[in-house]
């Protein structure tokens, strides 16, 4: 599969500029994960860490499901790969495949798409437990960008690292 990423543009009304820069870095992840085996997306960096691209996949999931449907639409809602709220289990993706970690990832992302949609402005505001303050939905679109060009920054690495490829 070839992940076909789209090219933010270049003159646009703010809440049309942030939401084609998300699908952009959006892309990117799944760019780096193109044309892997699940073996591959399971191998990890270099010890003692144990991140791996698929681990990446599974916690960007928890990422979008966190921040839209939880923070911005109040759903009360475990996330996807813990009961107990702890982030750091969707990083161990040893047992995972490429169809269930990217099945659960997409999912969030089209509740994430649909949430903003629907939303009658970037003003909408909702609760952020950890913060302990109403946040916007600017906020977390910009943040969900930030969250994926760190994370995409750890996906280059970790693609050279499996089979060489660079670049994107």
């Amino acid at each position: 599969m070839i992940t076909e990423r789209p090219s933010p543009p270049l003159q646009a009304g703010e809440r049309e500029t942030l939401r084609a820069f998300l699908d952009f870095h959006r892309a990117t992840l799944a760019m780096k994960c193109d044309g892997l085996s699940d073996d591959d997306l399971r191998r990890r960096s270099m010890p003692p860490s144990a991140l791996t691209l698929l681990g990446l996949v599974r916690h960007m999931a928890e990422v979008e499901r966190t921040w839209f449907r939880k923070v911005i639409n109040g759903e009360d809602l475990p996330l996807v790969w813990s009961r107990d709220n702890d982030y750091q289990v969707a990083y161990d993706a040893s047992d995972s495949t490429r169809s269930e970690a990217f099945a659960a990832w997409q999912a969030e992302v089209e509740h994430a798409r649909r949430i903003e949609r629907e939303a009658d402005s970037l003003d909408v505001t909702g609760f952020q437990p950890r913060w302990g303050e109403e946040v916007s939905l600017r906020l977390v679109m910009h943040h969900l960008c930030h969250e994926y060009a760190r994370h995409n920054g750890h996906a280059d690495f970790l693609r050279e690292g499996i089979d060489g490829v660079t670049g994107a």
